[in-house]
């Protein structure tokens, strides 16, 4: 089964030594050594006094990455459809309301609930953004970027507008961190076009496939299996070559998904 092809017209990047996507590139293909270091987020000016104080890690993160990505497209983040996807959501909220449920007076505040569902981020972005366009939320364990990437490849064909796609992961604090061990915080972000423009980067076309998901080389390897959004690496080590050629990321059991990429010269 052969998707919809794009246009990638911006990438963001922020994980674990790797600050965003310029600078991140030069690793990727092995021109540069990546030089690992926790996750640094930038702090975030665009949302109101009130949202920057209640906005955690998983949110800053993923609004952070996703400026990043409409920035290098020069794109109008209002009129961007969204879509976000995170195998674990907001880990530091969740164990934050699992205390709170393990005492005696069980009172949860609205922030802490607000924050619990899977889609705040995209609730963040609409009003760091005014973006009043349709987002989705996903989740699909550590196939989640991959399930990411379909849905937006499927909701930028025949579209007017270009569609972004943030995939964002944080991890849990103990004792949850013990049940799914995410290290550090890492995101990926891509606005795709649907039709070639002056900022494209290069065409992405994906299909699925059963063969087994692809590695990276060196010490990156261990991060791509250490945290889901990071089974992007592949495809972002393809795209930093600018050069045309295949790679297979991890979706399911028993499926993944075939991505080519050409580079725009």
């Amino acid at each position: 089964m052969s998707l919809p092809g794009a246009w990638i017209e911006g990438v963001g990047l922020i994980g674990p030594g790797l600050s965003d996507w310029p600078t991140a590139a030069p690793a990727l293909t092995g021109s540069a050594p990546w030089n690992q270091a926790a996750t640094c987020v930038p702090a975030l000016q665009v949302l109101p006094a009130a949202e920057r104080r209640r906005a955690g890690l998983t949110v800053r993160l993923a609004l952070a990455t996703g400026l990043q990505a409409v920035a290098a497209a020069r794109a109008e983040a209002s009129r961007l459809n969204a879509v976000f996807t995170s195998s674990s959501g907001d880990g530091q909220n969740c164990h934050e309301i699992c205390v709170e449920l393990a005492g005696t007076q069980r009172q949860i505040s609205p922030t802490r609930f607000h924050n619990s569902v899977h889609n705040a981020a995209a609730g963040y972005w609409g009003i760091a953004t005014g973006a009043r366009t349709a987002s989705t939320a996903l989740c699909a364990h550590d196939g989640s970027f991959a399930a990411g990437l379909i849905e937006a490849l499927l909701q930028t064909a025949g579209r007017a507008h270009a569609v972004l796609l943030v995939a964002h992961d944080a991890p849990y604090p103990s004792p949850l961190r013990e049940a799914r061990p995410i290290p550090d915080a890492f995101a990926v972000a891509l606005v795709l076009s649907p039709r070639r423009t002056a900022a494209a980067l290069a065409r992405i076309g994906a299909r699925l496939t059963p063969q087994p998901g692809d590695a990276m080389p060196g010490p990156l390897e261990a991060l791509r299996q250490a945290i889901p959004a990071a089974r992007a690496l592949p495809l972002l080590g393809l795209l930093a070559r600018a050069q045309r050629g295949t790679t297979v990321l991890d979706y399911l059991d028993d499926l993944r998904l075939a991505v080519e990429i050409e580079a725009c010269t």
